[in-house]
Parts: structure tokens; sequence; C-alpha cells
């Protein structure tokens, strides 16, 4: 209901399956989508190309007044257009399109009777719906660049774009009956457009035919997002009187973010580690106060924090050239995530953590391109949701991820032209 909303988890489908792990990752058939080095492990006459799918189901539950209310809904959407291809021998560009946050809510509150109440008590109950959409997009193209024998600078540009609409009816009723009371609405939009930066490194400590272990890092930059802010607000049901109207800037800064990363391969083993700090707080002053809520009936102040989130995964491939057994080639995944929310409400933080799971099925024998299926369960606010009265939230996501490689591993050519007709 906040700011721009939940974030989503970045990552292609193969490193999401990881638990989100991949800031030291580096593949030929994984487009990553979290440190910009990573483009020069690009093979040169290749192109990789990768889509995803992701569809949400959110359960929420919380006791009201000792009662307890749950809800559920579900989402789908796209999460990751992107490819990754080469400019020159060890120089590599990348490029994705994926949604950055997303804002979907409605929810209602009834201010109930109360004759000793100086204003409400000549008014009656009164009805309060919230609702919000919308999401902020993001765009990112980089380059890396191997710059000498095992160390590879990537830097990429970030551009955020988006609206995000809410929206309030506050819906008197007479005590009587005989009385009458206009509606008020109001209608917030909020639109973004703003451009910044991330660069990143990898060293691979350690590569031979048999293995490799890589140390990786990355900077987000962060900056302004400076949204434009339209506040209208109406009285009569079919909005026949503005009683304000007017644009103003609000303050709202995407965090600096710092992420390092170790990731060990070897024919049949990869497993990773990333560590991420996101500066929320530092960045974002401002508090916002929540409606009536809580056991005590008061308005919790909701304001911006740091964030700490720990990640690990691991993928198992039994033998990727085995030519009899067809399950023997699957990429098994699994990872799991947690950290913080990055909002707090009266000084406490909220927990979050997600467990994931995934598999790579190879289109053919010896094959780059596959089809890779995941899923994630998460949960957010149960070290709070009882004692305050907050929401408890559990989600599964369920995601299918297509990729699509051409080059000499699988002796395709997308955009040479042939010698010989």
């Amino acid at each position: 209901m906040y700011g721009i909303g939940e974030q989503n988890t970045p990552g292609t489908l193969p490193m999401r399956s990881m638990g989100g792990v991949g800031v030291a990752m580096r593949s030929s058939g994984v487009v990553n989508l979290l440190n910009p080095a990573a483009f020069s492990a690009a093979p040169q006459k290749s192109f990789l190309f990768n889509f995803g799918l992701e569809g949400q189901n959110y359960y929420n539950s919380q006791k009201v007044d000792g009662m307890s209310k749950s809800t559920a809904y579900n989402t789908f959407n796209f999460h990751d257009i992107a490819f990754q291809l080469p400019l020159a021998k060890k120089l590599g560009l990348g490029f994705s399109l994926t949604p950055y946050s997303s804002v979907g809510y409605r929810t209602k509150y009834t201010h109930d009777y109360d004759p000793s109440d100086p204003v409400w008590g000549n008014v009656g109950r009164a009805q309060y719906v919230y609702q919000g959409e919308g999401d902020v997009t993001e765009v990112k193209l980089g380059v890396g660049w191997e710059l000498f024998k095992n160390f590879s600078l990537g830097i990429a540009a970030q551009y955020y774009w988006g609206d995000i609409d809410r929206s309030f009816v506050m819906t008197p009723t007479p005590i009587t009956g005989d009385g009458s009371y206009s509606s008020t609405v109001g209608t917030d939009n909020y639109s973004i457009s703003s451009i910044k930066g991330q660069i990143g490194v990898q060293w691979n400590a350690i590569l031979n035919q048999k293995r490799a272990l890589t140390l990786g890092a990355a900077y987000d930059f962060g900056g302004d997002l400076n949204p434009t802010v339209t506040k209208n607000i109406y009285v009569g049901d079919l909005y026949n009187s503005t009683v304000k109207g007017d644009t103003t800037h609000l303050a709202l800064v995407l965090p600096r973010q710092l992420s390092a990363g170790v990731f060990y391969q070897t024919s049949k083993w990869t497993m990773g580690v990333d560590y991420v700090y996101q500066d929320w707080g530092g960045r974002n002053r401002q508090i916002e106060s929540t409606g009536v809520s809580g056991p005590d009936r008061s308005a919790f102040a909701v304001a911006y924090t740091d964030t700490h989130t720990i990640k690990a995964g691991v993928e198992y491939t039994p033998n990727r050239y085995d030519v009899r057994n067809f399950l023997k080639r699957w990429s098994y995944r699994a990872g799991f995530r947690y950290g913080t929310h990055n909002q707090t409400y009266n000084g406490d933080k909220l927990g979050q953590y997600a467990v994931t799971l995934g598999v790579g099925v190879p289109v053919k024998f010896l094959a780059i391109s596959s089809i890779d299926v995941g899923v994630e369960y998460g949960r957010r606010g149960y070290n709070l949701a009882e004692r305050l009265g907050l929401v408890r939230q559990q989600y599964f996501k369920f995601s299918i991820g297509f990729t699509l490689f051409a080059g000499s591993e699988n002796g395709e050519y997308w955009f040479l032209r042939p010698k010989y007709d």
C-alpha cells in the first residue's frame, strides 16, 4: 500500500529457483540479471534469449477484534525478457525488461457508530474502501568486459518507469435513515520515469576443466525517483465537486544496493551464496500513518528501513552427457532466501523468507536451450502479526521460463550469413 509496492525477485528462473543467487554466476547458458560483469562470458558467434512467466497465489490472514479473517487472490504476469550476445572477444552485451515492483490491494474498514464521539456521533457508521494498482518496470542495458585473464568488469544503465493509482472512498450512513450524506472520494496517481546505474565485477579464483570458483560483487547507485503525484479529492457520488486538486513531487528514493557472492561449479554441482544490503531507510525519511489498526485501535507509523538479505542455492545435474537416461540430463535446483521487509510498522521490522525448487529440462541432447520450471513458497510478517495485529502473509509462486541458445555448442547460427546454399 505504500511507496512503490512489493519488489519482485530479480533474476531469470534458473537463478530464482536457486534462492535468487547469482552475483558471482558466470554461464554461457544463463542471462545474469544481477551483475553486468557476467555478460563477458558470452561465447563468440552466439545469441542467448530468455523469456519467463510467473503466477502467484497469496493467502493473507489477520485477527481483528478477536476474530480471524483471511483472503486469497491470484496474479499472473511475465517476469523477464532478456538476451545476451557478444560484441567482440571477451566483450558482451546484455538487455533485460523486468517488472521491478507492483501494487495491488483492496481493503475495507467500517467505523462503527459511537454516540459519545463528538464527530461520528452525529453521522453514524462510515465505510472506507482503499484500493490501488500499478507497477514499476525496469529496463537494463549493460556491457561486460574481461579486462584481463579471469577478471571482468561490467556497467549497466537502468531505466524505471510506471504508473501507480491509489484511491479511497468514504461513505457515511445516516443514523435515523432519513438523512443523506455525500461520499468522499480521493484519487492519487504516481507517475515514475528515472534513469539509474549499476557496476559489477567478477573474478575467477579457480578455473580449470574440472571446477570453477568465482567471486562477484555489484553496486547499484540508486537515486531519486522523483515521481509526479497528482492528488484529487471529490465530494458527491458523481464527482460533482472537486474539493482539492494538486500536483506535487514525492521524495521517494531507490536505495543504494551492495551485493556480494561466491559461486562454485563442477560438471554435476553448482552452488552459490549471496549477501545483499539496501539502504532504504537512509534515503527515505518520510513516515506515513495507516488508518485505524492494531489491537489498541491506534494508527501505525510506516517508515522505510535498511534491509539485509542472505540467499543460498544449489543445482545438481546427474550426467548431462547421458544418451540413455533423459532424466539424468535434467538440472535439479533448490534454494533459500531470508531477510527483512523494507518497511517498519511502529519501528518493528517484518521478517520474510522463501524456499525455492525448480528443474531445467534440455530441449535435446547436448543442448543449452531448455525449458525451466520453478516454484517458490514464502512467508512475511510471521514474527509480528500475532502481537501487533498485522496481516500474516504466505504465498506460492509458479514460474516457467524458456531459454534459447544459438552458437557453436549446438551448431545453430542465427545471425551469420551462410557461405554455401
